[in-house]
């Protein structure tokens, strides 16, 4: 990169760079949101020479996704091949410049701004607001359109007292020699110009990664853009509940598809041909692990998913594998999931695991069981007594969540199938989460030590209807409640199973037994996690020790 270079420009080349489309608003920037007044009082500053800061452009050959209008003025595109300047400080007072010089017409919150309403007072001294949008108490004889000023036919100027004559012109000359202050940064990479603009602008705020490549993978004669495109894509996983899918996980998705890597580094140098070339085939990727996890693991929303990321691995899968898995395949996929979700896998260094996972894909593609080198304790004694604490942002609680809803919970009352919302899960007080022992009623009933982590803990918890939870069942006791569901619902056995509640004896429901209850669940829930699992020989210390779980517990039944 060579060093920024300082330039100046006047208002003739200014105005005509931008009228060409050789000075463009990248998209990452925000929207224009001065008003007219700042507006004004900017331009007031120009006309009586005060600096009005440096703006700092970016000169480039690269093709952006660009502000494509400003109000009623269409910004044309520049000439094939031409270096075009883009604008990494100073849009706003820019964009200011040009609407107010152009007398633009701009349109916010349903309000429209006419910014062809700014007058020079020709009465004012340099000590007054020389451009004004307020007329009210001025001598209208002395007010004169800025636009009028600089573009009118001479019988508008000479229409003007000739007092004034003198003053129009000066102020003319002060505008159209006024020196604009431009630091212009030439042979940059793009990464270097957003990390310019990140520093100088809102506050140090930095830009994602989705944000630059909005801008960087823009193609107009490809018809690409890709936040219309997320956009797209976002609206057809609607669909089917998987709209929470994070533009950044779309982005480390194509990036692992092209380069088996998705660092942010890498992402940011993606060719802009090759990512548009495969992002039909990347979408259907996505789209059909999104299906793959609704329909064959039976986790009805997104907001479910352990992790996002989990999209990933799964739509590299489908990109080299475009049918449904079946046999070794299903099964292999299946133990990855669900050593990658109980695992925490992606709780830290998300981007360098995710490659490492691509190589185990790469071998289940193949039938062949990949090798982890991570256990997963699944015993009823690690679902009992560790991070069983309820709380939607964590790993491990979800992807219990996603057992219990992979026995699509039915209604207490009447059998019928529990509505799950990803509006309803973004807060541990969801309308579907229900406290099977109702917290008032361990409030009461508890004596236990660390009282609250038992209350809400993750084996405390059913999937249920909004109804059913505040209105049926409250702050009763099961032994209460239960018995109400057992006269109206004559499948109530059946439908606790979808709870994974079984016999109510066992369970401890009507005594009330929350220990029972909890000891018992736990062990139907360590069953659920075993039949997913595919046991290694990293697994076997911990293996033995559910093994031996399960049979004292077993011994203890019978």
């Amino acid at each position: 990169m060579k060093l920024p270079e300082p330039i100046s420009r006047t208002f003739t080349g200014l105005i005509s760079d931008i009228e060409k489309g050789q000075i463009k608003i990248p998209q990452f920037q925000r929207e224009f949101v001065w008003d007219i007044k700042k507006s004004a009082k900017l331009m007031d500053s120009i006309v009586k020479g005060y600096p009005i800061g440096t703006f700092i452009f970016w000169k480039t050959d690269e093709r952006l996704r660009a502000v494509r209008n400003l109000g009623n003025f269409t910004l044309p595109e520049a000439n094939e091949g031409d270096f075009i300047d883009y604008v990494l400080d100073g849009q706003q007072r820019l964009t200011s410049l040009f609407a107010t010089l152009k007398g633009l017409k701009i349109e916010r919150d349903g309000k429209i701004d006419n910014y062809d309403d700014v007058y020079i007072n020709l009465d004012a001294t340099d000590d007054d607001e020389i451009v004004v949008i307020d007329k009210d108490g001025l001598d209208q004889s002395a007010l004169i359109r800025l636009t009028d000023l600089l573009y009118g036919p001479l019988s508008v100027l000479f229409g003007f007292a000739e007092k004034y004559h003198s003053r129009l012109q000066e102020f003319k000359t002060r505008i159209e020699a006024y020196s604009y202050s431009i630091i212009l940064i030439r042979d940059a990479e793009l990464d270097v110009a957003t990390e310019i603009f990140t520093r100088i602008n809102e506050g140090g705020k930095a830009l994602t990664v989705f944000e630059i490549m909005v801008a960087k993978t823009f193609d107009a004669k490809r018809d690409f853009d890709l936040a219309e495109k997320y956009d797209e894509l976002i609206e057809s996983l609607s669909i089917i509940n998987y709209e929470t899918i994070s533009d950044t996980t779309i982005l480390q998705t194509v990036s692992i598809l092209l380069e088996k890597e998705c660092k942010r580094k890498t992402i940011l140098k993606l060719n802009k041909k090759k990512f548009i070339d495969i992002w039909e085939d990347a979408v259907d990727s996505i789209e059909k692990a999104s299906e793959y996890f609704k329909g064959y693991y039976r986790i009805p929303v997104s907001h479910l998913l352990p992790y996002n990321s989990l999209i990933i691995p799964f739509a590299y899968f489908f990109y080299h594998h475009k049918d449904k898995p079946t046999g070794l395949k299903q099964k292999y996929l299946q133990d990855f999931f669900w050593r990658v979700s109980l695992g925490t896998r992606y709780q830290s260094a998300v981007e360098s695991k995710i490659a490492q996972d691509i190589k185990r894909i790469d071998k289940i593609l193949k039938e062949e069981l990949p090798h982890y080198d991570w256990t997963v304790d699944y015993s009823a004694n690690r679902l009992r007594d560790q991070n069983g604490w309820f709380s939607t942002g964590s790993a491990w609680i979800k992807s219990l969540l996603c057992i219990y809803a992979y026995q699509q919970p039915k209604s207490f009352n009447d059998d019928s199938i529990v509505n799950i919302s990803n509006d309803w899960l973004k807060q541990a007080n969801s309308k579907n989460y229900h406290h099977f022992f109702p917290r008032a009623f361990l409030e009461k009933k508890l004596d236990w030590e660390y009282k609250q982590y038992w209350i809400n803990h993750i084996l405390n918890i059913t999937i249920v209807d909004d109804f059913l939870n505040k209105r049926e069942i409250s702050a009763k006791a099961p032994s209460v409640y239960m018995k109400k569901f057992t006269n109206q619902n004559p499948d109530i056995d059946a439908t606790m199973k979808t709870h994974l509640v079984g016999d109510f004896d066992a369970f401890g429901i009507w005594e009330d037994d929350y220990a029972k209850f909890i000891k018992e669940r736990s062990k139907m829930l360590s069953r659920e996690i075993r039949k997913r699992i595919i046991p290694q020989e990293t697994d076997k210390t911990l293996l033995a020790e559910v093994v031996s779980d399960s049979e004292q517990n077993t011994a203890e039944d019978e």
